[in-house]
């Protein structure tokens, strides 16, 4: 919730300074290494289709920003209607201003709390985010920023950080 609360003050000041990127994006990647399918909604002013990954399946989104909530959650359950029932959900979020950002966060617990999650940027400037096994609550106030041409990757029950 505090990624929430910073990305919309980050967006709000970007926005009135006219520092919304229109350029050249990259693309938000998930990557599903799990033995079992997941299910995904793209959410920002409005949710998207939910979307199915069978293991070793890939989803891909343009980052792009949303100009009614600011930012984007690709929101990620083990459950069919996980979106809708309160079952653990996992938050692969970004913003694209100037800058992209860039957080997990988990609510109603984590579905992969016994699983390895890493989001590394194809830029090698900016940092990856890890979560590991049954560590997860350490990090989850953890946000980064990389150029906006940056492919984000979000790989879920990963090998290792």
């Amino acid at each position: 919730m505090h990624f929430a609360i910073s990305i919309r003050i980050v967006v709000a000041a970007s926005f009135a300074a006219g520092l919304v990127h229109a350029g050249k994006v990259g693309d938000a990647i998930v990557q599903n290494n799990c033995h079992n399918k997941v299910y995904l909604w793209s959410v920002g002013g409005s949710v998207g289709e939910r979307q199915t990954l069978e293991p070793g399946d890939q989803y891909v989104e343009k980052l792009h920003y949303d100009d009614t909530s600011g930012g984007i959650s690709i929101k990620i359950t083990r459950t069919k209607n996980g979106l809708y029932d309160g079952s653990p959900q996992l938050n692969f979020q970004y913003a694209l201003t100037d800058h992209l950002y860039y957080a997990l966060s988990a609510v109603f617990g984590n579905p992969f709390s016994s699983d390895t999650l890493l989001v590394h940027p194809s830029v090698d400037t900016c940092n990856n985010i890890c979560w590991v096994e049954r560590d997860w609550t350490k990090a989850r106030e953890q946000t980064e920023t990389c150029s906006t041409n940056a492919d984000i990757t979000l790989v879920l029950c990963a090998e290792s950080c």
